[in-house]
């Protein structure tokens, strides 16, 4: 049905006695209730639905002009902020804003890290993981410990996005705590820690360089045996 219909439904509709709820119920959802609403306010003020000119202000920023540029700068440029966005073209953040949302869908995604594998590597687990499934229940699954290493450097970590000290100035903010102090080579251990279903292990602390095989049989086999043992049993 054309808009120029619908209006003429609901002018009809309206001009019976229906109730835009009951509008809305019968065109089964051809348009939304506020826009009903919003008709129906047309024809308590003048009598008719016209449509001859958008409701509300007219737009000063978000121009089809504005759109296009908006949508030509994300396109050269895919990490630009809406903050650089709106300085470039001279309006305001909340427009920038409003146009990658509102007129052309778009929102911000952090980017994700992920292990860089190849094809290959991507097939070898895939086929790993097929031998799972064809060769192992899941009660087989559930005596199994899974493990990995960490490796921690004695600075810490910090979110640069999300930690903030709140304080009336810099002076203010470094005083209770707002420098993150960084050492060019600061101390780093290894730790190692397993997993099953029915628990973790005892973190093993490798603090003597990285681990090698030698290291493995001696300081974290012994402990994920005897953990292991301790959690799922020894049979």
């Amino acid at each position: 049905m054309k808009s120029k219909d619908l209006r003429n439904v609901v002018l009809l509709k309206y001009e019976n006695g229906d109730r835009p709820s009951k509008i809305f119920h019968d065109l089964a959802g051809a348009i939304s209730l506020r826009t009903i609403w919003r008709w129906i306010k047309m024809i308590k003020d003048t009598g008719a639905i016209d449509l001859s000119t958008p409701p509300g202000r007219t737009r000063t920023a978000r121009t089809t002009g504005n759109i296009k540029k908006v949508k030509q700068r994300i396109m050269r440029r895919k990490r630009s902020s809406g903050r650089k966005i709106a300085r470039d073209l001279a309006v305001s953040q909340t427009s920038v804003r409003r146009i990658l949302h509102e007129d052309l869908g778009l929102f911000p995604y952090k980017i994700i890290k992920e292990p860089a594998i190849t094809e290959i590597q991507k097939e070898q687990r895939m086929k790993f993981v097929n031998w799972v499934k064809n060769n192992f229940n899941n009660d087989d699954i559930k005596r199994w410990l899974f493990s990995d290493e960490k490796l921690f450097d004695f600075d810490g970590v910090y979110n640069v996005q999300n930690d903030r000290i709140w304080a009336a100035n810099r002076q203010e903010a470094d005083a209770k705590g707002g420098i993150k102090k960084k050492h060019k080579l600061p101390t780093k251990v290894m730790v190692w820690l397993g997993a099953c279903r029915n628990g973790l292990t005892t973190p093993v602390i490798l603090d003597n360089g990285t681990v090698n095989h030698e290291k493995y049989i001696e300081q974290v086999l012994p402990v994920a045996l005897k953990c292991g043992n301790e959690m799922m049993g020894s049979d």
